[in-house]
């Protein structure tokens, strides 16, 4: 599911920028007078939104999908229907719609909120954390996930990925001709590239990409504070502390889908090397934040 999940997100990526690039009359960004810097950054700029805005579109369904969340239509029981009205009154708390509500199996400790827009939202907890939480700490970590949607961390995260992938691609290409270039023939024919710019630009990507990581994962790590901030004013600061302090205690073996890590509650990793690379700051920076509130 997830391969076929990932092939169809691509082809709809390939498919709606062809579409787009068509409209918008964009041509060749390589021609016999060398890089059209303008035509390359719309190129580029057309690809690195459409796979976020895709991803973003699909997020539910994929997170439904790949933590096989069962959405509560009707409550089977009493947890079920405290967990709806916790939703419930922390929604109307924030200003937003009811999102849609939904327990995925994991012994683990943790939750999750996804959806493209705030009104238009999905928040979910697993089954391990509704069954051995007290009420008060499972509801802190729902108004935290209830934080991210209300502050709009979906769509915010999307936009600056997508700068991001436009960025790397567009400075990739540029390195790629350059070194393209340096290595071809004279008797090579005008507004062509060689086998270097491909293998430079695939290279220079990886790089940029790795860099560019960073600023998306600090992003996160930032709106990370803010969820929490947002939990502890809905539920309680103590509450929000308790919580963090129990899953930091717990041995953290996360199943929850690759696309979701970035809006679970983690403990987050412990080497300052790695904080760089990390969605989530250590729960020991997240508790001292709060502690300061």
């Amino acid at each position: 599911m997830r391969i076929l999940l990932f092939l169809l997100t691509n082809i709809a990526v390939l498919v709606v920028a062809s579409i787009v690039l068509s409209v918008l009359g964009v041509e060749r960004y390589i021609s016999s007078s060398g890089l059209n810097l303008t035509s390359l950054l719309i190129f580029c700029a057309v690809f690195g939104f459409t796979g976020s805005i895709i991803s973003l579109l699909l997020s539910k369904k994929m997170a439904k999908w790949g933590s096989k969340a069962q959405v509560i239509e009707q409550p089977r029981n009493h947890k079920e229907q405290w967990l709806l009205t916790t939703v419930q009154e922390l929604a109307k708390e924030a200003g937003i719609k009811m999102p849609e509500v939904a327990i995925f199996p994991a012994h683990e400790a943790n939750a999750f909120a996804t959806g493209w827009n705030k009104n238009d939202a999905l928040v979910a907890v697993s089954s391990g954390m509704l069954d051995r939480y007290p009420p008060d700490e499972i509801r802190a970590v729902m108004a935290h996930e209830i934080g991210h949607v209300a502050n709009g961390d979906m769509v915010t995260l999307t936009l600056i990925q997508g700068v991001v992938n436009t960025f790397v691609m567009f400075f990739a290409r540029i390195a790629g001709y350059a070194v393209d270039q340096f290595l071809r023939r004279d008797e090579e024919g005008e507004g062509s590239v060689g086998w270097g710019y491909y293998i430079a630009t695939m290279v220079f990507e990886i790089l940029f990409g790795i860099l560019a990581s960073m600023i998306v994962m600090w992003f996160s790590r930032y709106r990370e504070f803010r969820a929490d901030e947002a939990g502890a004013r809905l539920a309680g600061k103590g509450a929000m502390i308790a919580a963090l302090a129990r899953i930091q205690s717990e041995h953290e073996v996360s199943h929850m889908p690759d696309t979701m890590v970035a809006f679970g509650i983690r403990r987050g990793r412990k080497s300052s090397f790695g904080e760089l690379f990390s969605s989530h700051p250590p729960i020991n920076d997240r508790i001292a934040a709060l502690q300061q509130l």
